[in-house]
């Protein structure tokens, strides 16, 4: 009992002394920054998120404001329809009432998605379509790897070879200026595709390995009860592979999403070319760069807790069994 308070009484020892190297690691950055005389603006950083645009209605000619069959109209030497005002504004005048050209007759307060949001968004996207085709092609590509036709696997290692062997920025470009522009594809096509077969090779060698590590046995034991290979494969194999492989997938997820900063180079409007726009306008790297961080921090923390949540859910449900 006096062992594991003891234990109990170094981990926290452990966690303040943790906290205090970090605070004093950003107390030091903050002080470089101060010592270079660089003005923080935080209070710039929210508009990026959100901001409020306002809509405003002018009265196209001099006249009488109108509201007839659900339409707003200005009735002066024409009558002259108000297309896109509609009860949703704020009116300055009641109906009824002399407006002159160039009044503002009504205002709308809209909270519209700020850049940040936006290339959040596209990160997203980009990371999620990449990751399907990268399990896509690791599952068919592993199966090339472990196939009894030769050629089956001379393509596949070939692939995981050159792919493997290249920096993805090279196969970005390659992709956006030759592929690309072979096949006429959009340049966010290209840069899924470009980041789906780069982290797709690598895919299929981490489940080739998992497959493999698989003992021999319980396909031979499959066979005997038969069992054809495709079902022991399904049902057998692979669940065993998946789990013992989950960690490393989920590494590699992260890796997806760090590395889909790279399509910003190919001027897909993602949350790393969006930091650049802001810090080219505003002259806030800090700040601009700091919120960038967090942001893609938020996203692979959240794909790793899930990935444990999956990890724990089988390691008890392979308890069980």
């Amino acid at each position: 009992m006096a062992r594991k308070e003891s234990l109990a009484q170094n981990r926290k020892l452990g966690h303040v002394i943790a906290l205090t190297f970090y605070l004093l690691v950003g107390y030091f950055f903050y002080s470089a920054a101060s010592n270079m005389n660089y003005v923080w603006k935080w209070n710039s950083v929210p508009k990026y998120f959100a901001y409020h645009e306002i809509t405003t209605i002018e009265a196209p000619i001099n006249g009488k404001l109108l509201f007839e069959n659900d339409k707003y109209y200005v009735d002066g030497d024409e009558k002259v329809e108000l297309k896109k005002l509609d009860s949703s504004f704020s009116f300055d005048y009641k109906v009824g009432e002399k407006v002159y050209e160039g009044d503002y007759i009504a205002t709308k307060d809209n909270l519209r998605a700020g850049p940040v949001l936006n290339g959040l968004l596209t990160t997203l996207k980009i990371s999620f379509f990449a990751a399907i085709l990268t399990f896509f092609i690791g599952i068919i590509v592993a199966f090339m790897k472990l196939s009894s036709y030769q050629f089956l696997k001379d393509i596949a290692t070939v692939y995981i070879t050159i792919v493997r062997g290249t920096p993805l920025l090279v196969q970005i470009f390659l992709f956006y200026f030759i592929i690309a522009n072979i096949f006429e594809l959009d340049r966010f096509v290209a840069g899924v595709l470009s980041l789906g077969i780069f982290f797709g090779a690598y895919m299929a060698e981490i489940l080739r390995g998992a497959i493999q590590s698989i003992d021999k046995g319980q396909q031979e034991a499959a066979s005997s009860l038969g069992i054809t290979r495709f079902q022991s494969m399904r049902y057998i194999i692979l669940p065993q592979a998946f789990k013992r492989a989950l960690p490393t997938l989920v590494g590699e997820m992260i890796a997806l999403v760090k590395d889909s900063s790279l399509v910003s180079v190919i001027s897909i409007t993602d949350l790393t070319k969006v930091g650049k726009e802001i810090v080219a306008n505003t002259f806030s790297p800090f700040e601009t760069w700091i919120v960038v961080a967090l942001l893609y921090l938020t996203i692979t923390s959240t794909l790793s807790f899930i990935g444990h949540r999956i990890e724990k859910r089988m390691a008890a449900k392979g308890g069980m069994s």
